[in-house]
């Protein structure tokens, strides 16, 4: 029997990244003008090609019966993490956006878009994911031959992640 391949979507150009300084209610989803304020910066391509690593580690309960040589687990608490890595360009403030906006200790959310072309507007009923965030200490990363010059950047998640949360009108 052939099994059908499902269809991928290629990860070159089908994200996009907001910083978006303050949302109403983030856990129910945000709204398009919310996502789309004057306020709100779109790093999408400040990040490096592999500037974004979001991770989620589970921590394990053991389970042990005295009646079992087997010891059993149980699903235990979570972290969610995140890290981005962006250029910067101290010599053009219009290029350096997001080491100006992100300074360590600047609270708001990160909200992530997958799959659809970065290009296409923000519009209802996509989806988000909505990290609530303080931003870490901008670490610039050492300098290599043939790169360009990034800043390293854990932002702190201070809150529940909502995830895959539609976008209201």
């Amino acid at each position: 029997m052939t099994q059908p391949i499902p269809a991928s979507v290629n990860t070159n150009g089908t994200m996009l990244a907001l910083f978006v300084p303050t949302l109403a209610n983030y856990l129910s989803g945000a709204s398009v003008a919310e996502l789309t304020a004057g306020a709100v910066l779109d790093i999408t391509c400040y990040l490096t090609g592999d500037g974004l690593t979001t991770e989620t580690s589970e921590n394990n309960v053991e389970d042990a019966r005295l009646c079992s040589k087997q010891v059993f687990e149980n699903r235990g608490d979570f972290t969610q993490t995140m890290e981005l890595t962006y250029v910067f360009n101290q010599s053009s403030p219009s290029d350096d956006e997001a080491r100006l906006a992100l300074a360590a200790g600047t609270r708001g959310f990160i909200a992530l878009r997958w799959g659809i072309d970065s290009e296409v507007p923000v519009a209802a009923g996509q989806e988000f994911d909505i990290y609530p965030v303080e931003m870490g200490k901008q670490r610039k990363r050492t300098p290599g031959r043939n790169s360009v010059h990034a800043i390293v950047q854990k932002p702190f998640i201070v809150g529940a992640v909502a995830e895959d949360v539609p976008v209201a009108a």
